[in-house]
């Protein structure tokens, strides 16, 4: 069968919710940070449309299970925007689109031909988000690179702040990735509403390395100001005590100590309650300073006092006195917890195959126009004919398109 002869599928319609009901948002782009940030949108009720390659399609389909929680509720097309037919599909897909986004190395897309001046002299009102490791500009050298979540963590300052003091660590997972991913969210919708304002788009510049940059900024500017550089923590705070992950008897806690009341019962608890209304220890201290006259020895009792205890136990005392404190859950701990269970955070849906699939609910909650899951992760090039159609191709000029490889058909 060739394409001409090729079956017509039922047209898939959009249904009407959430806020973002009526946002059509178009992309292309591989993996996580891009296309989290079109997923986010799509369970707020945006149309989604998603732009995979014609021969593999999106890398993200090589996974087992993550792909049905990032995929879900879009539509896919296989296409090639590089080539002259290919680049006029585009155009046409992105006319009557609200947003615009793509991830590549830097510039790519101007490389390419594929200007925003061109995009916005098909829609002006378009908002158009580039994603890239280093920026659309800059240095040469830097700009043009590969780009990952590891890589974009170690140029940022960002990696070099977590781990022991011999060894940076990555933070897990990709957080490089879902920070971004957020921020192409938040940038996004902020240009959407100036442009629906003004009638006039605008082109984001969301560069991997520069949100990094921002979220760890709360001891980038004590270097930056003072020349401050504190070490790397491992699983404690870099300058208070009772602050970290703390072994028990049987697993983990976290502690984050902090306020008067709190200090003054953590003391007493852990058999240092004579250090209380000092002049080491006023009893007005609010913090718990790790360069303290007794932060050796709070540190040494704190770890010796959490050794005897058992982490829910602990968790419960402590929350009960105003002391921020959670066992460190373990995925069987955390899908047991009841709290989970009543805020729809984890929830079932079903593949294309009608098989069922467990992930992540809808976040956040909004009251009166709530997110849903309306369809699971389609296969490579399964609405090609239908976006296509809307954007005003025929039957023929599809499989015209489809034959010559321009674009794919599920």
């Amino acid at each position: 069968m060739n394409s001409a002869e090729k079956k017509q599928p039922a047209m898939t319609t959009v249904p009407a919710f959430g806020p973002l009901q009526g946002v059509k948002v178009v992309y292309s782009a591989v993996e996580i940070a891009a296309p989290s940030a079109a997923a986010i949108m799509a369970e707020w009720g945006a149309d989604v449309v998603w732009i995979e390659n014609t021969r593999t399609g999106d890398s993200m389909r090589d996974t087992t299970h993550i792909k049905e929680l990032e995929r879900r509720n879009q539509r896919s097309i296989a296409l090639n925007p590089f080539t002259d037919e290919g680049r006029e599909v585009l155009l046409s897909l992105i006319a009557d689109a609200d947003i615009f986004i793509e991830s590549s190395k830097g510039p790519t897309y101007v490389r390419r031909g594929i200007t925003d001046e061109l995009l916005w002299e098909r829609n002006p009102k378009l908002v158009i988000v580039h994603v890239s490791g280093f920026g659309q500009y800059g240095v040469p050298e830097r700009v043009n690179r590969a780009a990952y979540d590891l890589t974009v963590q170690a140029y940022s300052g960002y990696m070099a702040q977590n781990g022991t003091p011999e060894q940076p660590m990555a933070a897990v997972p990709y957080v490089g990735d879902y920070f971004t991913s957020l921020m192409v969210v938040s940038s996004a919708l902020a240009a959407l509403n100036r442009a629906k304002a003004t009638g006039e788009g605008d082109s984001v510049d969301v560069a991997m390395y520069e949100v990094m940059l921002r979220v760890g900024a709360y001891y980038l500017m004590d270097y930056l100001n003072d020349g401050t550089v504190y070490p790397r923590p491992g699983a404690r705070h870099p300058n208070l005590c009772g602050i970290g992950e703390y072994r028990t008897s049987d697993g983990f806690i976290g502690l984050c100590v902090y306020g008067v009341k709190q200090n003054k019962y953590l003391l007493e608890r852990i058999g240092l309650g004579h250090l209380w209304g000092t002049e080491e220890y006023p009893d007005d201290t609010s913090a718990l300073w790790l360069d303290g006259p007794q932060a050796e020895l709070i540190e040494a009792k704190l770890d010796e006092f959490c050794l005897t205890q058992k982490a829910l136990e602990l968790e419960k005392e402590f929350s009960g006195v105003g002391i921020a404190a959670n066992a460190v859950l373990e995925f069987d701990q955390l899908v047991a917890e009841e709290h989970l269970a009543q805020r729809e955070a984890l929830v079932e849906w079903e593949r294309q195959d009608g098989s069922p699939v467990k992930g992540v609910g809808i976040f956040p909650k909004f009251v009166r126009n709530p997110g849903q899951i309306w369809r699971p992760m389609p296969d490579l090039g399964q609405d090609t004919d239908d976006v296509l159609a809307e954007a005003g191709y025929t039957p023929d000029q599809i499989a015209q398109l489809a034959d010559n490889g321009t674009v794919r058909r599920s």
